[in-house]
């Protein structure tokens, strides 16, 4: 998903894997690209691309610290144009907008008219695939606290150690497979 919509080669993506850990979430992630204001619109959007219903959406699943995360290591090389295009996204409300503070202090529905607007810049596509990344990605890796995509999807962390795959892997000492020790 992510190699056809970013221009990032395998061997990029494979590396960033390994580069991205982080310890766990402890007293909570901290912002290391993002301001609290930018963090504040992206967790906005993020929250509308995957809202909150009956299930837990982008917000509950901290999507917006994978999102700084990634564009603070692993996705360093579109860190510069995606802050151009963020602060074109909000230079752009604050014109049609002059008396709303923020993107994110706009109630929902109002959000999603706006959003309407900009669905196909180069801001909102990356926002949308960064958003799905971290909705779905290991918990370790900023988002899906809880395993709130895994449970969005029916998943369960849970490695099988059969035979054609794994099984190779049963008595790895470095292999960790409690998803609770990830995240």
């Amino acid at each position: 998903m992510a190699s056809a919509a970013m221009p990032l080669p395998w061997s990029v993506l494979a590396q960033a894997v390994g580069q991205s850990t982080v310890p766990a979430r402890g007293g909570g992630w901290k912002l290391s690209f993002l301001s609290a204001a930018e963090a504040a619109d992206v967790e906005a959007v993020a929250s509308q691309i995957i809202p909150t219903d009956d299930a837990p959406g982008a917000r509950e699943a901290d999507v917006v610290y994978f999102i700084d995360r990634a564009l603070a290591s692993f996705f360093s090389r579109l860190a510069g144009d995606y802050r151009a295009q963020l602060a074109a996204f909000q230079a752009t409300f604050r014109e049609r907008h002059p008396s709303a503070g923020s993107f994110a202090s706009l109630p929902s529905e109002r959000q999603i008219e706006y959003l309407k607007g900009v669905d196909r810049t180069p801001f909102f596509t990356t926002t949308r695939l960064l958003t799905l990344l971290g909705m779905f990605s290991l918990p370790v890796y900023g988002g899906n606290r809880n395993g709130a995509g895994w449970k969005l999807l029916g998943f369960e962390d849970a490695h099988a150690f059969a035979a054609p795959f794994g099984y190779y892997d049963r008595d790895y000492p470095g292999f960790v497979s409690d998803p609770v020790s990830i995240r």
